[in-house]
């Protein structure tokens, strides 16, 4: 009973200071709390977001502020044909500065808490593959030596969907590292209005630091500790599963998808049903969360199939589809 007690006071407290730094955000970043929601949502889940835009919509201003109120060191590194994985790693350099001759590590921008990767898809397969062991071990092989990463350590990635020429599309192995995909749109007419009053004047909007890189890690617990009921559980395996064309609950879908979302699909779900509860404020996810989530979560890690794009179906379609009976569960 104390324990119960104990991580419903942490919730709450946690519950108060998310409040808090969404409310920061939100004063530099206008009119998007989805947004904001998801891209906190997936930091307390300690992984990682795949904002996808056009140019101009503010996703570096984002990623810039997510960097002060969570109190993380920040990097950039800005994705070109011609980066090399070195120039995100480090490298070894020959020493001579004291009279002596020996091999110093400097570190690369990876060596951050919040990495910016701007334009990820257009750098070189073989760059883009530089930081699938950052991302999912949170450490790098150098030389045959590993290296520790900050801790936290979250990739904001941004990527442009209409520009592909001369582009590297995402392998479906770096893309299923992302816990979610981001899409950020144009703002609607009032809010484009408060963004031209709010950032053309003498003063930007300022914000404040919220957490530090020690209560963001706790809080992450915490996150783990937050109690997910049955039946969120089995909406989560319904829906995963019915989105695996080789799956017998999949077998609506056979000829629209020519795969669909693996394991960690459903791990990314369960984190941010989580999340989302605690951004709202409450004790327990609910079957809602689910279906919100649904999108986000799963449409990096699917494809349709040639017929299926034939007819002009779309990954955003098939999976409100599939959501539309936890809609009504909900």
């Amino acid at each position: 009973m104390a324990q119960h007690a104990s991580l419903i006071a942490d919730i709450e407290t946690l519950g108060g200071k998310l409040a808090e730094a969404k409310a920061s955000i939100n004063r530099r970043f206008i009119g998007q709390e989805g947004v904001v929601d998801l891209v906190l949502g997936a930091m307390l889940c300690g992984g990682h977001a795949l904002l996808v835009g056009l140019p101009g919509l503010g996703k570096t201003r984002l990623v810039d502020t997510l960097s002060t109120v969570m109190g993380l060191s920040g990097n950039r590194i800005q994705f070109t044909p011609d980066l090399m994985p070195a120039d995100i790693l480090g490298s070894e350099v020959l020493d001579t500065a004291d009279g002596t001759r020996a091999f110093r590590f400097i570190e690369g921008p990876i060596f951050c808490q919040l990495l910016l990767a701007d334009e990820i898809n257009r750098a070189s397969p073989r760059t883009q593959s530089a930081l699938l062991q950052a991302m999912q071990e949170h450490e790098v092989t150098i030389a045959g030596q590993h290296r520790a990463l900050g801790a936290p350590f979250h990739v904001l990635a941004t990527q442009n969907p209409i520009e592909q020429e001369g582009t590297y599309p995402l392998p479906e192995a770096q893309l299923d590292r992302f816990l979610v995909q981001v899409d950020v749109a144009y703002p609607d007419r009032a809010t484009e209005r408060d963004i031209l009053l709010a950032t053309t004047g003498i003063d930007d909007a300022q914000v404040h630091q919220v957490f530090t890189a020690e209560e963001l890690i706790a809080a992450q617990g915490v996150l783990r500790r937050m109690p997910v009921g049955d039946a969120v559980v089995d909406a989560i395996l319904d829906l995963v599963r019915a989105c695996r064309p080789g799956e017998p609950e999949g077998a609506a879908l056979a000829d629209v998808l020519a795969w669909g979302p693996g394991p960690r699909a459903a791990q990314a779900l369960m984190l941010m049903v989580r999340a989302r509860a605690l951004l709202d404020g409450r004790l327990a996810p609910s079957v809602a969360d689910v279906a919100a989530l649904a999108r986000p979560v799963l449409i990096h890690r699917m494809s349709l199939g040639f017929a299926a794009r034939a007819r002009g179906e779309t990954l955003a379609g098939v999976i409100d589809r599939v959501t539309a009976p936890l809609d009504v569960a909900a």
